[in-house]
C-alpha cells in the first residue's frame, strides 16, 4: 500500500475533490499514473473493452452527426479521457469505411496521465489522430466532443447542509497517520455556487463536481466559439438523493474507499439531472436524456449484431451475444449507464435520442 503522506501536503486539511485528485493523478504516485486500470488484468472493464460494437456505434453516430451538419468539409472530433485507446482504434477502422467522411474527420484525443497517453501511442497506428492538453489548437469547423466514463472519473466535492449552513467535507491525516474526515463550513460565496443549481439546493448531503464543471467549462466556450457538441456516457442517476457515490475497485472488486490508495480506482455516480441544468444555464440544447441500450439498440446494435454473426461459428457467435447482453442489460450496464448530448447548432435531428 502506497504511504498516506504521499498525497498529502504538511499534514493539512484538504477538501476530499482535491485529494482524490491527487490519488488518481499526481505525477509520480497517482493511480493513472502508475498502473494500467482497463481489462481484466486491471480494475475494471469499460464498455469498449467488452464489444467493439460499442466502438462502432459510437462512429456510426459520428458520422451520421456529420450527416446531420450537411457534411461539412472539415470536422474534429475529441475523444476525453481515451483510455487505453481501444474505443479511438475502432473508430479509424470505422471511418475508413466511408471516404469522404474519412477525408473531413480530423481526431483528438485529450488526455492528462503521461503514462496513459503512452499506451495509447502504442494501440494507435494512425496519422489523423494527434494528443492535445488544452483546446486551443482546434479553431476551425465544427466539433464533436466524446466521453465515455470521463466524467466519473473526476472527483467530486461533498457538502452537508444543515437549515441555511454548508459544510464541506475534508479529510486530514491524525498524530498516528491515519485519515480522518471533518466538515468546514463554506463561505457564502462558495455555498451560492450550489444554491443556484435547483437540481441540487434543497439536499441535506450534496456531491457537487467542481472539477468536472471546470472541465466542462472549456468545453462549452469550444463548443459556442466552433459551433458543436458534448455526448457524455456514463453511470449515474437522474433522480438526486441524499447519497454518498463515491466508490472504489481494484481487481474487479470493491475497496473500502481509503483502501489502496494510488493502486484503486475511485470514482462517483453522475448526476444527469445536474448537468442537463448546467448545460441548459450555458445557453446550450440538450436533448432528452436516455439509457446506454435505448442509445444503443436505436443505433442499430442489434442488427449489426445479427449481420456479423451470421458467418460466426456458435463459440464466436454466443461470444458475441454474451458481451452484447453486458452492454444492454437492464441489471447490467444497460440502464445504470446513461447517454446526454449537449449542442449548440440549427440542426437537432441527431440520432439516438427518443
Amino acid at each position: 500500500m502506497i504511504s498516506n503522506k504521499n498525497f498529502f501536503l504538511n499534514n493539512k486539511m484538504i477538501p476530499i475533490d482535491k485529494f482524490f485528485n491527487r490519488v488518481l493523478f499526481d505525477k509520480k504516485n497517482g493511480y493513472y499514473s502508475s498502473r494500467t486500470p482497463f481489462g481484466h488484468n486491471g480494475d475494471f472493464i469499460t464498455s469498449p473493452g467488452v464489444s467493439n460494437l460499442f466502438s462502432e456505434i459510437i462512429g456510426i453516430w459520428l458520422i451520421s452527426s456529420w450527416h446531420t451538419l450537411k457534411k461539412p468539409k472539415k470536422f474534429n472530433v475529441v475523444e476525453l479521457g481515451p483510455g487505453d485507446g481501444g474505443l479511438t482504434k475502432i473508430l479509424i477502422k470505422t471511418f475508413e469505411r466511408f471516404p469522404e467522411f474519412n477525408n473531413a474527420v480530423n481526431i483528438f484525443l485529450y488526455e492528462k496521465s503521461q503514462s496513459l497517453k503512452k499506451l495509447q501511442k502504442n494501440n494507435i497506428n494512425s496519422s489523423k489522430v494527434r494528443w492535445i492538453n488544452n483546446f486551443s489548437k482546434i479553431s476551425k469547423g465544427p466539433i464533436i466532443f466524446f466521453g465515455n466514463e470521463f466524467f466519473d472519473s473526476i472527483p467530486i466535492k461533498q457538502f452537508l447542509r444543515k437549515k441555511k449552513n454548508f459544510y464541506e467535507k475534508h479529510y486530514f491525516q491524525n498524530k498516528d497517520k491515519k485519515i480522518v474526515e471533518a466538515y468546514k463550513k463554506v463561505s457564502k460565496k462558495k455555498a451560492q455556487k450550489i444554491t443556484k443549481f435547483k437540481t441540487i439546493n434543497k439536499l441535506k448531503f450534496i456531491e457537487f463536481p467542481q472539477l468536472g464543471l471546470n472541465e466542462l467549462q472549456k468545453i462549452i466556450k469550444k463548443i459556442s466559439q466552433l459551433n458543436g457538441g458534448l455526448l457524455l456516457i456514463d453511470y449515474g442517476y437522474l433522480k438526486p438523493e441524499n447519497k454518498n457515490t463515491l466508490q472504489s475497485l481494484m481487481k474487479h472488486k470493491k475497496n473500502k474507499i481509503l483502501n489502496n490508495l494510488g493502486k484503486a480506482d475511485i470514482t462517483s455516480l453522475v448526476n444527469f439531472k445536474l448537468l442537463n441544468e448546467y448545460f441548459t444555464n450555458n445557453n446550450l440544447k440538450v436533448k432528452k436524456i436516455v439509457t446506454q441500450k435505448c442509445f444503443l439498440e436505436t443505433m442499430g446494435i442489434l442488427q449489426r449484431a445479427s449481420r456479423i454473426s451470421e458467418k460466426m461459428s456458435f463459440r464466436e457467435k454466443s461470444n458475441l451475444y454474451l458481451r452484447l447482453k453486458r452492454l444492454l442489460d437492464k441489471k447490467i450496464m444497460g440502464d445504470l449507464f446513461k447517454v446526454i448530448f449537449t449542442y449548440k447548432f440549427r440542426e437537432d435531428n441527431f440520432l439516438g435520442f427518443k
